[in-house]
């Protein structure tokens, strides 16, 4: 997962350098030390001084999709980002975010914090996408703050999974008839991960679903916290499934469901299982490998 056109880039840093920055019109985009330094306003969202990062300010309607990526190309490299993404009122875009190793060996640590505020009336689709080596240890923290009437499509797809995965989400509808969709496709592959997720639904009509699919791949050790609160009349629902592909993998679902509110609506749906002998026969008969089979019947379970 090479960026082979720069141009098309609106953020691009590999390692710790800043590669490109292509600001367009109605989008200002800063390296996070910078957006401390110019803007008073942001401090509190970031709460220290960042390390490095990026800034995106979104002041005017767009159309063409946001294009960040964050490359580890070194070996041992220890990145530690601070990002923030503002979108201002009645605002609809896309963004599509890639971090990624360009080796299989780097045993580099990639930690982020970011918080993303998506103002009334904004539509955001968010696209993560990561791709790192076998010996990486990765520790992501996103937070999602909601106006009134926005809305939140977050997609996250993570089939190269790292040694270590520490993936936290916390969503805040903060807005009247705020909504979130939120959906995480992980494969695991030797690695160790530990996934937490909260929806806090704190507004009359707001309403959030979390979906996750999780596959225990080879050697691998997944453990998914997710969890719904609702404080205020609104509709929340966990839909998480795990599908264990070798004998020494394992999968641990733990949803959670608080309710403060009499008028809200919280629900959950939980399940484990393997792939049936009966669709591995089904696919061989058909001349698939065993492997070809299973590879086949994973792809469809990662599909939301």
């Amino acid at each position: 997962m090479v960026m082979k056109n720069a141009k098309n880039v609106h953020f691009w840093q590999v390692d710790h350098k800043i590669k490109n920055i292509f600001e367009a019109k109605g989008v200002i985009i800063l390296p996070s030390s910078e957006a401390w330094r110019r803007y008073n306003w942001v401090k509190p969202y970031f709460k220290r001084k960042p390390k490095e990062g990026y800034f995106i300010w979104v002041k005017k309607q767009v159309d063409f999709p946001l294009l960040t990526c964050i490359t580890i190309a070194s070996p041992k490299v220890s990145q530690d980002l601070t990002n923030l993404l503002v979108i201002e009122k009645n605002i609809k875009t896309e963004a599509n975010v890639i971090c990624n190793a360009e080796k299989n060996n780097l045993c580099a640590n990639h930690k982020a914090q970011g918080k993303l505020i998506l103002k009334d009336g904004v539509l955001l689709e968010y696209n993560h996408f990561h791709k790192w080596g076998k010996k990486d240890f990765v520790s992501p923290n996103y937070e999602f703050i909601l106006g009134e009437n926005s809305q939140l499509l977050y997609t996250y797809k993570n089939l190269f999974p790292p040694q270590s995965l520490e993936f936290k989400t916390t969503i805040y509808s903060s807005g009247k008839n705020s909504s979130s969709n939120l959906n995480l496709t992980i494969n695991g592959l030797n690695s160790k991960i530990k996934l937490e997720e909260k929806l806090f639904l704190e507004r009359e009509k707001s309403q959030g679903i979390i979906r996750l699919r999780l596959v225990g791949g080879k050697n691998s050790q997944i453990v998914a916290r997710n969890s719904v609160v609702a404080t205020a009349p609104s509709k929340g629902h966990l839909d998480c499934q795990g599908l264990l592909v070798d004998e020494n993998s394992k999968i641990s679902l733990i949803p959670e469901l608080i309710c403060q509110n009499r008028e809200a609506q919280i629900t959950h749906e939980a399940s484990i299982g393997k792939i049936s002998e009966e669709q591995l026969n089904y696919l061989r008969m058909r001349g698939l490998k065993e492997e070809e089979a299973i590879n086949l019947i994973v792809a469809g379970f990662l599909k939301i």
